[in-house]
């Protein structure tokens, strides 16, 4: 690589991934977001815990329901323009949802949402594909997952403090002004591939002396999602990824905040504070994970078992010591709750993406993809109808009986992830 290091490409990549991160930093804002605020809601909306489930999983069902087009339309209309059309949606979505007198149009709100920023990761996969080399592809993945963890810190530390300061509307409805800005520097400074600014492919940039790039195919669409669906190797991926997800947007993204509240008694801002492990976990633990399988292990399947592995011990010991655990070690277990069911997905779209040919790494991503938010999607309102079969306590908070139950569903949904890690193929094939 010696003289094409300095090719202006190099520098170029760097700022349509921070621009395509910042959009994946209010993607996990609006993911996470309703735990801080779970009981404002609430009360503001005079619901249950299980319409709440049903309002928090709509974004989920939005969501995956657009992951398979995502990946078609950015394989083939283009992940910029996709990008671009959708976010307008989001940003319209967040500021509906902050001006919502009722629970109709906070639904109407939150679809926008989902739809608007069910389009930004998959888009976001197939144009670091172009524009990095495969053996630099999980360190862009870990590092894109951990500014989504910035998003999730704004979701849980930073909305528990402006929503004490503003109140939770304007503060969706600032997020949606600052997505309106993005809409502009996505379409006028992101492009698709290098070649749309005359420049090599990153295969010519990055490979070894003497190696020629291979030729770029093309594959049919519909020919792209049977071999996708046919392949043994994708279900072990996709079926880890509904259980894993589900625990992690089903407990860190809305029901931990109840849960911190209610059986631990934790004023708000405490909350907020114990929830902010959460995002230093994607924010520390993706790029380390993605650094981990690239450089030190070699390997994607290592990461993946030992991550479900830590991740069923930490549901046990919620299960086995539900409400005594003290303050500090509830730092400690959502900061590796966070690092074992969150920063490890980026491991996983990268093993996704090295099972199928470059081509179609738009349709292979958005077809896993479908899975986590389904995941996420049936565990939210799952949850919340498991806390509303127990009466509530004198203060209308939600019973122990209720979470306890709740994390021992959780216990076996991390067990039946931690058998798919054992079936998912090695996909590392290093620098090449």
């Amino acid at each position: 690589m010696g003289e094409t290091a300095t090719h202006p490409l190099f520098r170029f990549r760097w700022l349509i991934f921070f621009i395509l991160a910042s959009a994946y930093f209010f993607v996990y804002f609006h993911r996470l977001s309703l735990s801080v605020v779970a009981d404002s809601l609430i009360k503001d909306f005079n619901t249950t815990a299980g319409t709440l489930g049903v309002l928090g999983s709509i974004y989920f069902y939005c969501y995956a329901f657009m992951q398979l087009p995502a990946g078609l339309l950015s394989d083939s209309v283009g992940p910029r323009r996709t990008v671009t059309c959708f976010l307008i949606l989001a940003a319209a979505g967040s500021i509906l949802f902050g001006l919502a007198s009722n629970i109709a149009t906070a639904v109407v709100g939150r679809i926008l949402v989902g739809f608007g920023v069910s389009m930004v990761f998959i888009p976001t996969m197939k144009i670091l594909s172009q524009w990095y080399a495969p053996f630099e592809f999980a360190s862009m993945a870990g590092i894109l997952n951990a500014i989504g963890g910035a998003g999730a810190m704004a979701a849980t530390w930073l909305l528990a403090l402006m929503t004490e300061m503003f109140g939770w509307r304007l503060s969706f409805e600032l997020i949606g002004g600052c997505t309106f800005l993005l809409v502009g520097l996505v379409w006028l400074i992101v492009r698709d591939r290098p070649q749309d600014k005359g420049w090599p492919p990153i295969a010519e940039l990055s490979s070894k002396p003497g190696r020629v790039a291979a030729p770029v195919k093309t594959i049919p669409l519909l020919a792209g999602v049977r071999q996708v669906l046919g392949s043994r190797y994708f279900w072990p991926l996709a079926i880890w990824y509904f259980f894993d997800c589900g625990i992690f947007f089903g407990f860190g993204g809305l029901w931990g905040g109840p849960y911190l509240m209610h059986v631990h008694g934790l004023s708000r801002e405490e909350t907020g504070a114990v929830l902010s492990m959460i995002a230093w976990g994607m924010i520390i633990g993706s790029p380390f994970l993605g650094l981990v399988s690239d450089r030190l292990l070699q390997s994607r399947k290592k990461p993946f078992i030992g991550c479900a592995t830590v991740l069923v011990l930490e549901m046990g010991l919620l299960y086995l010591y539900p409400n005594s655990l003290p303050k500090l070690v509830l730092y400690g277990v959502f900061f590796v709750f966070s690092i074992c069911a969150s920063a490890i997905v980026a491991i996983g779209f990268t093993a996704t993406k090295e099972l199928f040919p470059v081509e179609i790494a738009g349709t292979s991503v958005g077809t896993v993809n479908l899975f986590p938010f389904l995941g996420g999607a049936i565990y939210m309102p799952m949850l919340g109808k498991i806390l509303d079969l127990y009466p509530r306590t004198a203060s209308d908070a939600y019973a122990l009986e209720g979470y306890t139950t709740m994390l021992l569903v959780l216990l076996i949904s991390s067990i039946i992830a931690l058998g798919c890690t054992l079936m998912i193929k090695e996909t590392f094939r290093g620098r090449q």
